[in-house]
């Protein structure tokens, strides 16, 4: 059996809309967490999704698919995502995000 491990998980809600400069915001928070040494992160694309404004975004309609949401998703030590956090404040202020306590495990190699 794998051994468990404790993590902090970080969820930011984005939307493809959002921006850093003249690049996507999440492709510059990808980058920064590569560059901070995260252990692990992932882009997630919604097909559908609201915000505080109240307003859809969907994938249904092709023509009218702008601004999806995305979710960036990292998983590491409490101190490190703490670190991100610091950058993300600083990058885009006011963004969402949620945070959790994770147990993680990675599934033995079979031979």
């Amino acid at each position: 059996m794998a051994e468990s491990e404790l993590a902090t998980r970080l969820a930011v809600f984005l939307t493809e809309d959002d921006r850093a400069g003249h690049r996507s915001l999440y492709e510059a928070l990808l980058k920064l967490a590569r560059e901070q040494g995260v252990a692990g992160a992932t882009v997630w694309r919604g097909v559908e999704g609201f915000g505080p404004a109240g307003v859809v975004r969907t994938s249904r309609f092709p023509d009218a698919a702008s601004g999806l949401p995305i979710m960036l998703e990292i998983i590491d030590s409490a101190e490190k995502v703490d670190d991100f956090l610091d950058s993300l404040e600083r990058l885009a202020p006011g963004t969402f995000v949620t945070r959790e306590r994770v147990t993680f495990s990675r599934c033995p190699k079979q031979v």
